[in-house]
């Protein structure tokens, strides 16, 4: 009887430790690393966020450093509560981070014109009306007559390298 009791209560456990460690969490920004990744403290250790949906310039593009700047405003140094998405393929934790007043900064830098809508990972179609409202106003990177990308970017470089 016990084991039938273990085999049924274990699978639970599991679900429920797999559900705790991927849910929403609040912490202070204790670090960014460029426009859309960040450091939040988390069960006592600084946990690498991925701004879900976005993507800014990379440092070394275009208004990669304003990207960065932006985001230091917004967040460092306070609290924020991360709504999770996923991981990525780097085990960073992508989601939505939202400010105590209940500003979303993904949507922030997108309004800004200092992020791309990353449509290929991203259902949020609020994104992609705030990158047109931006391009529109020649906001942020809009400025450049051809931004590129920094998904773009990325494999230019990467292709440079070999």
């Amino acid at each position: 009887m016990s084991r039938r009791l273990f085999l049924a209560v274990v699978p639970w456990l599991i679900l429920l430790h797999t559900t705790i460690a991927f849910a929403d969490f609040s912490g202070r920004v204790v670090g960014v690393t460029d426009g859309d990744t960040i450091k939040v403290m988390h069960n006592g250790k600084a946990e690498r966020i991925r701004l879900h949906g976005i993507d800014c310039p990379e440092k070394g593009q275009p208004f990669g450093a304003t990207a960065k700047r932006f985001t230091s405003a917004m967040v460092f140094g306070k609290d924020v509560t991360i709504h999770f998405t996923d991981r990525d393929k780097y085990g960073r934790t992508v989601g939505d981070v939202i400010l105590p007043d209940g500003t979303n900064v993904n949507r922030e830098l997108v309004k800004a014109g200092l992020a791309w809508w990353y449509g290929k990972y991203s259902g949020d179609a609020t994104l992609g009306q705030l990158e047109a409202q931006a391009r529109a106003a020649r906001r942020g990177l809009w400025l450049d007559p051809h931004p590129v990308p920094p998904w773009e970017w990325r494999k230019q470089k990467k292709g440079r390298e070999y």
